[in-house]
């Protein structure tokens, strides 16, 4: 028979590995997460495509390519705004060319901040810095292009490539 200091004893330990053991695959879970939020700058890394808000800014709506496309094609008279920088081809119907750090004071900005803007770059990443600076100044209705260029021409549709007008 075993002692019952020695089973309390036994029984705590076992309940502290586990806990341990939980606790360390809830942290390995948050680190992976957050590390795979950590796109930063720069190429190669983009935002997940979604097609819902709360993926994006809160003021700006993430579009797949083919909804994307849908979006344009239903609503015609909405600026479509390349973002990237250099220049790295360009979408048909693209209506500016404004670098994404530089789009808070694009002069053409329409003056209702409800208005549909739609904003594009080659990967993701400036687009998503773009949309933040426009939800920082009020706009709560910008369309981006997720995955960016680089998701447009991966699903098989047309990049232009001749140099924007100056």
């Amino acid at each position: 028979m075993i002692p019952p200091s020695l089973s309390v004893s036994a029984s705590r330990r076992r309940a502290r590995r586990v806990a341990t053991t939980g606790f360390a695959v809830v942290g390995l879970a948050i680190l992976a997460l957050g590390l795979a939020g950590c796109g930063g700058g720069g190429s190669g890394s983009a935002r997940a495509p979604s097609t819902t808000a709360a993926a994006a800014t809160p003021a700006s709506q993430l579009l797949d390519p083919a909804s994307f496309e849908r979006y344009l094609a239903e609503n015609p008279g909405v600026p479509l705004v390349n973002v990237h920088v250099p220049y790295a081809g360009h979408l048909a119907g693209t209506t500016a060319f404004v670098p994404y750090d530089r789009i808070g004071t694009w002069s053409d900005l329409p003056a209702d901040k409800g208005a549909p803007v739609a904003i594009y770059c080659r990967s993701g990443n400036m687009s998503a810095e773009a949309a933040t600076t426009l939800a920082s100044l009020g706009y709560t209705n910008v369309v981006e292009l997720a995955g960016g260029m680089q998701a447009w021409v991966a699903s098989g549709r047309q990049l232009l490539q001749q140099a924007p007008p100056s």
